[in-house]
């Protein structure tokens, strides 16, 4: 594997875990040449998840990246270590992939939900950032609405009426 930073191939497995129920392999990785630590993934390649979006039906492969993009902006600034985003991001692909093993689809609302659920527990204003973007929040009414439904959830479990 060649690191990101300075090229070399020579790298050592720090850490081996399998995702997605055996069907990708995640390995943390250190380069031997500048010590730089990188994340690197195996995966069987089959017929690609494809995600069904919600405002025209059309269907796009399933992109981490993307995924993570967003995650990174609503923690944004946040006291939030790299490693629970990349564990958050684990647990978020290895749930889509359940989800879609026998169609290979899932709808972007669906993962809309599990992001959510995701944030609730991580980071709340994190979670707070990411609504008023997913639900499309149009005034300061829909923010201090969400606020008042976040607060009421405090005694509940993190995934109920989100």
């Amino acid at each position: 594997m060649r690191c990101p930073r300075c090229k070399s191939l020579e790298d050592r497995v720090i850490e081996s875990r399998a995702l997605a129920n055996g069907g990708s392999i995640r390995r943390r990785r250190e380069c031997l040449n500048c010590s730089y630590r990188f994340t690197s993934y195996e995966r069987i390649e089959e017929k690609p998840l494809m995600v069904i979006k919600k405002s025209d039906a059309r269907r796009e492969p399933f992109d981490r990246e993307k995924l993570e993009k967003g995650i990174q902006q609503a923690l944004r600034k946040r006291p939030v270590a790299q490693m629970d985003i990349e564990n958050v991001l684990d647990e978020l692909e290895e749930s889509a992939m359940l989800l879609g093993r026998t169609s290979h689809e899932i709808s972007s609302t669906e993962i809309g939900e599990m992001v959510l659920t995701k944030l609730y527990d991580l980071d709340r204003v994190a979670y707070i950032r990411f609504a008023s973007v997913y639900r499309n929040f149009e005034n300061v009414e829909e923010f201090v609405r969400e606020i008042e439904t976040l607060s009421g959830l405090k005694g509940r479990n993190s995934g109920e009426g989100i």
